[in-house]
């Protein structure tokens, strides 16, 4: 299937064939920027992997939702929904040999990272068999290359930086995506973050992605300049529609080449909106009305974008796609019930992991110095 997806674009002037038109006209002669119409083909295979994916991490967050509410999930929990795509269509263009960090609203990624759905659950849940034994929670989920969600606002960005300078020493082709919301495109550290990557030409894909308030206020209110892709300075910038699974894909895999190609660093903008508010706190409606999230949810609403896009060009049936929502909610109970069921983690192992390996040496408060026991 052909489509025509919509991408603007801001670069960076660096190269020599690029110095040497600059000094034949002057800069003002240039157009800041462009929008393109960039055709992409879907194959039937990636259609149905896609739309079972994001239909999956729905229905793991609104169970996530009324776990919460029957007070089984205690503490912080962002929830993903209406921001699927995002996840999906960066995975879709790099490999899990890559790495990424990103913030708070990590379920997704935990996800499309290849933590099985109970074990997200389960870590929602304190419990054992969860994918960090348990105690994390919802903001610090880890596995292979993927370093988790971060619960202070903006700080996984210069790590990810740090993430894409080992890659670049290591000099083993491979990017890094540090993600961030639009609260956080604020931070000071986050321009640090830009200036260092930039001098120093990180294989590193900064990706914003944008749903539109931070918390409970409007990006209008926060931020003098909207245009998040154009923040990084001597960086090149795309702002891509992120409720497109195939428009993120084909721009994320635009940045990855860049990075790998020794360009240095590159910024995406993903336009996207989640449906709950910003933590199960947050009503969600105190500062946007129904009216706005149901008009999203009609008009944009990536499942449903997809959807439309399998049937419309006969990559799939009806039939089919309801086999495999019949699937996904069977898949997300029985997680459900394994989170509920499986045991918490024994008292003893408060101390242990501290460490990802053992230290060399002996390093006082690294082991259980002393028998803990309950007075509850």
């Amino acid at each position: 299937m052909m489509s025509l997806l919509s991408m603007a674009f801001r670069g960076a002037a660096k190269s020599k064939v690029s110095k040497a038109v600059l000094s034949s006209r002057s800069y003002a002669s240039f157009t800041p920027q462009a929008t393109f119409d960039i055709k992409t083909v879907l194959t039937r295979e990636d259609g149905l992997k896609f739309y079972r994916t994001m239909q999956l991490m729905r229905r793991m967050e609104l169970k996530a939702d009324q776990l919460y509410k029957q007070k089984i999930i205690r503490g912080f929990c962002h929830l993903y929904d209406g921001q699927e795509a995002c996840a999906v269509g960066i995975e879709a263009a790099i490999t899990l040999d890559d790495h990424l960090i990103t913030a708070y609203r990590a379920h997704g990624y935990t996800y499309t990272r290849g933590v099985p759905v109970k074990e997200i659950l389960a870590e929602l849940t304190g419990r054992r068999g969860g994918v960090a034994k348990g105690k994390g929670g919802s903001m610090h989920m880890y596995t292979k290359n993927f370093y988790g969600g971060n619960g202070i606002v903006g700080a996984q960005v210069p790590l990810g930086a740090g993430i894409a300078l080992a890659c670049k020493y290591r000099d083993n082709n491979q990017v890094c995506v540090a993600l961030y919301g639009d609260g956080a495109a604020n931070q000071g550290q986050i321009f640090e973050t830009y200036n260092m990557a930039a001098l120093w030409k990180l294989p590193c894909i900064f990706i914003c992605e944008n749903n539109r308030y931070g918390m409970g206020t409007a990006v209008e209110r926060a931020a003098a300049s909207t245009d998040y892709y154009k923040r990084g300075e001597f960086i090149p910038g795309l702002r891509v529609d992120g409720m497109d699974v195939l428009c993120i894909r084909e721009a994320t895999k635009f940045a990855a080449d860049h990075c790998r190609s020794g360009k240095g660093p590159i910024l995406i903008e993903l336009q996207t909106y989640r449906y709950h508010g910003h933590s199960m706190s947050d009503p969600g409606i105190s500062y946007r009305t129904r009216d706005e999230i149901q008009e999203v949810r009609s008009k944009s609403d990536p499942i449903t974008l997809l959807k439309d896009r399998l049937l419309n060009n006969n990559l799939s049936s009806v039939e089919e796609l309801k086999e495999i929502d019949v699937e996904v909610r069977k898949e997300v109970e029985e997680a459900a019930q394994f989170a509920t069921s499986d045991p918490e983690p024994p008292l003893e192992d408060l101390c242990n992991h501290i460490y990802f390996n053992q230290p060399p040496i002996e390093v006082r408060g690294t082991n259980p110095w002393v028998k803990l026991r309950s007075t509850s």
